[in-house]
């Protein structure tokens, strides 16, 4: 399936859609964070690696086969005001096993917009895109332990916690653990 056909999706008070090239500031402005990085195990990206990033990802809308990946923008709806960027942060949902239809799905918000339900309300609309569009039976999230702002995200979905993963990765010096969440259809909140 070619995603672009159904894309953006559109909330109440955001619009998910492809990257753009014009992307890269907005994109650098999170993704040059340590306090971001630290949760995804590798180091902030450059402004020349977030441009590569985003020309990789703003082609990518094929979902057929194991590792296909959709990455969206997460823009407010109208223009851009009072120096907003257009793109407050990115939602991703990867096809980890296409036989037994399930998919990977994960946020990423730029820390001057947390707090504001933002990432609930993206990853709830590819959440609901996953399970009502793509067929998915089971999506999951994984996620550094002392992330508590994305355990929150996956519990207001209605995710159920269904493991613990101790000391699982090393992050440079420093050993990660990670819960795993995850929600059939049938458990999204809607």
């Amino acid at each position: 399936m070619d995603l672009s056909a159904v894309l953006p999706l559109t909330t109440e008070r955001l619009r998910l859609r492809l990257f753009s090239p014009g992307d890269a500031d907005d994109a650098y402005d999170y993704q040059r964070l340590e306090e971001v990085a630290r949760y995804l195990y590798r180091p902030p990206r450059t402004r020349e690696r977030c441009e590569e990033v985003i020309a990789e990802i703003a082609k990518a809308t094929a979902w057929a086969k194991d590792g296909d990946t959709l990455t969206l923008a997460v823009c407010g709806h109208g223009e851009p005001g009072a120096g907003e960027p257009a793109v407050v942060g990115e939602v991703r949902l990867t096809l980890a096993d296409a036989r037994a239809r399930q998919a990977e799905i994960g946020w990423l918000l730029n820390p001057r917009f947390q707090g504001r339900g933002y990432a609930s309300e993206a990853a709830h609309a590819l959440a609901a895109l996953a399970f009502d569009t793509l067929g998915v039976h089971r999506v999951y999230a994984r996620l550094d332990v002392q992330n508590t702002a994305s355990v929150r995200v996956c519990e207001r979905l209605g995710m159920r916690r269904e493991a613990h993963l101790v000391e699982n990765d090393l992050d440079g010096e420093r050993w990660g653990s990670e819960y795993v969440y995850a929600a059939l259809a049938a458990d999204l909140r809607r």
